[in-house]
């Protein structure tokens, strides 16, 4: 199935590509056209028609400049962190996801440029992100409805990282460079990296960057195991278990190695233009222990060799037509691989994955007050691992979808319709190791939202989304059978699942006046067959086993009904001004409640967060004090364990050394100043892995 899914794509993006180069002006601006670094912050260009940030129906962040910048960090799970509705998974330093609304693995698309990162961190925790933030030009966070439009699994939203690699204008200069240079204290963070970017004549650009970066064990300032475990290892009588209750300080097998290698180029003329780009990756990272405080228990130190070969294409041309302004074609390619090494330098099992993914949008021609977009969607992924740990079958995806959104401005009201339908075959190999027949399922799912906005007063807007949703399950959810040392678990799918729906409402309210702004948004899900992971006896997967013992607790895939509910805030003020440095204020709230009907509270699900900064910002010089504070998570699942509140202190000065180059900037910050114990709920490894301790970092950003 996945190659014939791979010779139609292949013959799709033939007949597409060739006639269509993209266009010169940047689809993310009105005006000339800019690289990403250099774009409108608050433009959203995931949003596929482009708007300002205030004008989408549903929340969104962006992050780029100074603010990303100051909060980069190895993986993109780290980097969000602060952003309002946004938590991480937190495996340790080198694997963290980004967790949307309480939403985590399948509920959230990780998107470098509008296509999928084609990685397997949606299958385990422990699995990084192959998309390096050091790349990253901006980074934009779609939550709500306006997500669904890149799959029906983005339910908790989209996060789009999206960076200069393939071109989107003619330099002005004969060659553009930017770099960065970073060291963390922490960690003994050593990173760099570099881009060039140089025209050929008036209409051809070629991209060139590589980035490297090397980490020790992380230091945590504190202890390694939360206080009920220390009390249970203190009280074992078995010697080298009562050692493990002083474990402090550094994290032991949290050390990475990355690099990572890039080219690109690109046709542009006044007709549109063509774009390619080549990627390798190479992550070699240790996945931090965890400890049995049993003493016939045995701790892995696993250590994880991900190599991924990744191209891209990007074309768009104008239309200028009656109906149509544009065509735009995004598509990509990887061949996935890593390896899971164990302490005496076998590879103990192997995790392959073959993915495509093409993307087409018709942008239609604004009229009056109408526009939009339509498109088609086509996505194939062959997986299959091999090994000691394997706990699921090879496997096929093979995914069609269609899309639309529809915007109609009528002065104070704006209404949008969006829709989706998405067929998709799921398929699984038999596997006599597994136990496991050949299976072979498909789905049809249809997903649609109804957004209303208001204007209220002057700068002031109310808004209504009306969301319904479906999502076909995953290979994971419905063919997993086998131990899974990443979550501790037997994994048991169920390939009898049925789709997951849900129905959701979300209300915004977003306003803006002489000096400040205020975001606010409430949202609430009702799942229908939300699939979920339980704690079940372990005859259960022994059942299916061929009767073997397992090295795990069993968990086995259920459906049931299930609520989500929360809200998140943000503002700015600016409060005065000294001499030349403008005091400007900021927050961040957002809080989840999740329930399992039937079951209780959802898994690994973020506490009450609240984030506020003061900052004096000058022309070349800002300085900047930030404290957030986490409450305790004690709302758990009956398979978690309580997670206390912290409150981080952090600070940070930019200077710009160059008068006239905004993009030039020297970063000097202190994180964690007091060097807190830090645990973050939606984590797996939470009780054995806490955050950085107190962490110098300095940051050099070079544009020339």
């Amino acid at each position: 199935m996945y190659r014939s899914a791979l010779l139609r794509a292949g013959c799709a993006l033939t007949a597409l590509s060739a006639p269509l180069p993209v266009l010169a002006q940047d689809a993310a601006t009105d005006a000339t056209p800019q690289s990403y670094h250099d774009q409108r912050a608050d433009i959203v260009v995931t949003a596929i028609i482009p708007r300002r940030q205030g004008d989408i129906l549903s929340g969104t962040s962006v992050v780029s400049g100074q603010e990303l910048t100051r909060d980069l960090r190895p993986t993109i799970g780290e980097t969000l962190a602060r952003q309002p509705g946004v938590s991480a998974t937190s495996f340790g330093p080198n694997a963290s996801r980004p967790v949307l609304r309480g939403f985590q693995g399948e509920r959230v698309r990780i998107l470098t440029d509008g296509i999928g990162s084609f990685d397997v961190s949606n299958t385990s925790v422990d699995h990084a992100v192959a998309i390096n933030p050091l790349t990253a030009a901006r980074i934009e966070v779609l939550r709500g409805p306006a997500a669904l439009l890149y799959g029906s699994s983005a339910i908790g939203g989209v996060v789009n990282v999206i960076d200069g690699r393939i071109p989107r204008r003619v330099p002005d200069e004969p060659i553009h460079i930017d770099g960065i240079a970073t060291y963390g204290s922490a960690a003994n963070e050593r990173t760099g990296s570099g881009e060039i970017e140089a025209p050929i004549g008036d209409k051809i650009v070629v991209h060139f960057d590589g980035s490297y970066s090397k980490s020790g064990d992380l230091d945590t300032g504190s202890y390694i195991l939360t206080p009920a475990l220390r009390a249970q290892a203190a009280a074992s009588g078995d010697p080298a278990i009562e050692d493990l209750a002083n474990l402090r300080g550094k994290l032991p097998n949290s050390a990475a190695r990355t690099w990572e290698v890039a080219g690109g180029a690109a046709l542009i003329t006044d007709g549109g233009n063509l774009g390619f780009s080549v990627a390798h990756t190479d992550n070699f990272y240790g996945v931090p222990v965890r400890y049995s405080l049993d003493p016939d228990g045995e701790a892995e130190q696993v250590r994880l060799h991900m190599k991924q070969d990744r191209a891209d294409l990007r074309a768009e041309v104008p239309v200028n037509g009656g109906f149509l302004e544009s065509i735009r074609l995004r598509a990509g390619f990887a061949d996935y691989q890593h390896q899971e090494i164990e302490e005496d330098g076998a590879v103990g099992t192997t995790f392959y994955n073959q993915s495509i993914e093409s993307r087409l949008e018709l942008v239609q021609a604004k009229r009056g007050g109408w526009d939009g977009a339509i498109g088609a969607q086509f996505f194939a992924r062959n997986f299959h691992v091999v090994g000691e740990e394997k706990f699921l079958p090879r496997n096929q995806t093979e995914q069609l979808g269609f899309f639309t959104l529809q915007s109609f401005d009528l002065g104070t009201t704006r209404i949008e319709l969006g829709g989706r339908y998405e067929h998709t075959k799921v398929g699984a190999d038999a596997d006599e190791t597994l136990f496991n027949p050949a299976y072979h399922r498909s789905f049809d799912a249809l997903s649609g939202s109804l957004g209303i906005s208001q204007e209220i007063v002057p700068g002031w807007r109310a808004g209504l989304n009306l969301s319904r949703t479906e999502r076909a399950p995953s290979a994971e959810e419905l063919f997993a059978r086998g131990n899974h040392a990443g979550t501790q678990a037997f994994e048991l799918g169920n390939p009898g699942f049925g789709l997951e729906k849900s129905w959701g409402i979300e209300g915004t309210l977003r306003g803006q006046g002489n000096g400040y702004t205020l975001s606010l948004s409430a949202y609430h899900n009702w799942f229908d067959g939300y699939i979920y992971d339980s704690l079940v006896d372990d005859s259960v997967c022994m059942a299916v086993n061929g009767g073997e013992p397992l090295d795990f607790p069993c968990y086995q895939n259920l459906q049931a009904d299930a609520r989500y509910l929360g809200f998140e805030a943000e503002g700015t003020l600016k409060a005065g001004q000294i001499g030349g440095y403008a005091v400007n204020l900021d927050g961040v709230a957002d809080y989840v409640r999740a329930t399992i009907k039937g079951t209780g509270p959802a898994p690994r699900i973020p506490p009450l967060r609240l984030l506020g900064g003061v900052e004096l910002q000058g022309d070349r010089l800002s300085l900047r004090g930030e404290v957030e504070h986490s409450f305790a998570q004690n709302r758990i699942a009956d398979t978690e364990t309580p997670t206390d509140g912290f409150t981080l202190v952090n600070a940070s000065l930019s200077f710009k050394p160059i008068k006239g180059n905004d993009r030039t900037t020297i970063t000097l910050s202190a994180n964690n100043i007091f060097d807190v114990e830090a645990r973050r709920a939606a984590s797996f490894l939470k009780d054995y892995a806490p955050l950085a301790g107190r962490d110098i970092r300095i940051t050099a950003r070079l544009s020339i």
